[in-house]
C-alpha cells in the first residue's frame, strides 16, 4: 500500500514507544490539554445554548413572533390583518393594544404594561402553552370588565383572584384626569416568563381601547406567529416592507438586551475556554522541540539519504498533529457525550451528597437544559486542529534547518 514518506515516519515517531519517559509523559500532556479545552468548550456551549433556548421560550410566553405597527394600522388595519393570514408562513395574526398604565390595588399602587387583546384567537400567537392559560382567555372572552395579571405582579402587590382593581392610563394620569379610571376584576394569574414580563396584564381589546382613547401615543398593532422563529422578521419584511411607515419588530428585537448579553456572554466564554486548547497547543511545541533534539542524528541520516528539507518538516507537522488530532476526537467525544447527559450525572451527584450528609438538601444544576450544536462542535474541533497545526511549524521548521555534517561530526 502507497504511503507517503513524511506520513510513514511521522506516524512512526508518534506511534512506537519512546525510549524516553518524560518525553512520553510531555506528549500525553500536550493530547490531554487539548482533550480538556476542547470538552470543557463543548460542554460550555452546550450549556449556554440550552439556557437561550430556554429563555427564548420563556420570552415567547409574552412576546410574538412578530409585531407590527405604524401609522398604515391607524387607519384601516384589517386589511393588514388579512395580508398577513393569506400568508401560508404566517399561523396565526391578531390586532392587540398595548400601553403603559398605572395599577391601584388597596392603596398600593404599581406601573403595569396593559395589553387589549382578542381572547378568542390570543393563545393562537404566544407559547404559552398549559390548559390554565388557556381556560383563563374563555373567562376573559365572557367576561368585559375581566383582567388577567402575571403571577410575579400579583404576587408583589398580594392580589387574590376575584378582587378588584383600579386602571388609569398613564398619559391621563399624566393630564390628572382622574375620571378616566375603569375597574377591573381579577380572574386569575398566568405566567408571561421570568425575564421582562413581570408587569403585563391582559384585558379585553375593546376595553383597552376606551381606557387608552386620548392617549395619542397608543394604537392597533399586530402580533404575528410565523413558521420559522428565526425568520420571522424577513417573513414580516417579505409581506409589510414596502408599505411606507410599518414598523416591525421581531421577538429577538424586543428582547435584544437578554439575547445581545447572552450572545456577548458565548463569545467572551469561547474566547476564554479556547485558552485551554492553546495551552495544550503550547505543551506540543515543547514535545516537538525535545524530539527535534532526540532525534537530531536521525534528522541528519535521513537528510544525507536524499531526503529534503520540506519532508523533515512534514514529518514532524505529522508527529505534532497526531497529538493535536488524537487529543481533538478524544474531547469531542466525551465532550459530547458529557454535554448530553449532564443533567443527568447532576441528579447523582446530588443524591450522592444528600446520602453523606443528613438533613442536606444540595441543588446543582438538574434544572438546566443542554442543547448540542453539531455546527459549533466541528468549528471547536477545527479550531483546536488549526491551533495544533500551527503549533508544530516552528519545531518542524527547526528540524528542517538541522545541518547534516555538524550533527554527524561527532557521532
Amino acid at each position: 500500500m502507497f504511503k507517503p514518506f513524511s506520513l510513514f515516519v511521522g506516524m512512526r515517531y508518534s506511534l512506537t514507544r519512546k525510549r524516553n519517559f518524560f518525553l512520553s509523559f510531555v506528549s500525553l500532556i500536550s493530547m490531554l490539554g487539548v482533550s480538556l479545552g476542547v470538552m470543557i468548550l463543548i460542554v460550555a456551549l452546550s450549556v449556554i445554548n440550552g439556557s437561550i433556548t430556554t429563555l427564548r421560550e420563556e420570552a415567547l410566553k409574552s412576546v410574538p413572533h412578530v409585531t407590527i405597527g405604524g401609522e398604515p394600522l391607524l387607519g384601516d388595519w384589517q386589511q393588514l390583518l388579512d395580508i398577513a393570514r393569506r400568508s401560508e408562513k404566517v399561523l396565526a395574526a391578531v390586532p392587540f393594544l398595548e400601553g403603559e398604565a398605572a395599577l391601584r390595588y388597596q392603596g398600593r399602587n404599581s406601573f403595569i404594561r396593559l395589553r387589549g387583546v382578542d381572547p378568542a384567537m390570543e393563545a393562537e400567537v404566544v407559547n404559552n402553552g398549559g390548559r390554565l392559560y388557556s381556560e383563563l382567555l374563555a373567562l376573559l372572552e365572557q367576561t368585559d370588565n375581566g383582567i388577567i395579571l402575571g403571577t410575579q405582579l400579583a404576587g408583589a402587590l398580594g392580589i387574590y383572584s376575584n378582587a378588584e382593581v383600579s386602571i388609569n392610563a398613564l398619559g391621563s394620569l399624566l393630564a390628572r384626569s382622574l375620571s378616566d379610571e375603569q375597574g377591573f376584576q381579577v380572574l386569575g394569574f398566568a405566567d408571561f416568563g421570568v425575564y421582562g414580563n413581570n408587569d403585563v396584564t391582559l384585558v379585553n381589546l375593546n376595553r383597552a381601547q376606551v381606557l387608552f382613547e386620548k392617549d395619542s401615543g397608543v394604537s392597533t398593532q399586530l402580533r404575528l406567529k410565523v413558521e420559522d422563529v428565526f425568520q420571522a422578521e424577513s417573513i414580516a419584511t417579505d409581506l409589510f416592507g414596502a408599505m411606507d411607515g410599518v414598523e416591525i419588530q421581531p421577538w429577538n428585537a424586543a428582547q435584544a438586551n437578554l439575547f445581545n448579553a447572552l450572545n456577548m456572554e458565548k463569545i467572551l466564554t469561547s474566547f476564554m475556554l479556547l485558552m485551554i486548547v492553546v495551552i495544550g497547543a503550547v505543551n506540543i511545541i515543547s514535545t516537538l522541540v525535545m524530539v527535534v533534539s532526540d532525534k537530531a542524528a536521525d534528522i541528519a541520516i535521513l537528510r544525507t539519504m536524499g531526503a529534503s528539507r520540506g519532508m523533515i518538516l512534514k514529518i514532524f507537522v505529522v508527529q505534532g498533529l497526531i497529538a493535536g488530532i488524537l487529543g481533538t476526537l478524544v474531547g469531542a467525544v466525551f465532550g459530547v457525550l458529557l454535554a448530553n447527559n449532564i443533567t443527568q450525572l447532576s441528579l447523582q451527584v446530588e443524591r450522592f451528597i444528600d446520602s453523606l450528609f443528613t438533613d442536606a438538601n444540595i441543588y446543582l444544576i438538574s434544572h438546566l437544559q443542554t442543547r448540542v450544536d453539531a455546527n459549533e462542535v466541528l468549528m471547536v474541533c477545527l479550531a483546536a486542529l488549526l491551533i495544533s497545526f500551527l503549533a508544530t511549524l516552528y519545531p518542524a521548521y527547526r528540524a528542517s534547518k538541522i545541518q547534516p555534517a555538524e550533527v554527524l561530526r561527532y557521532e
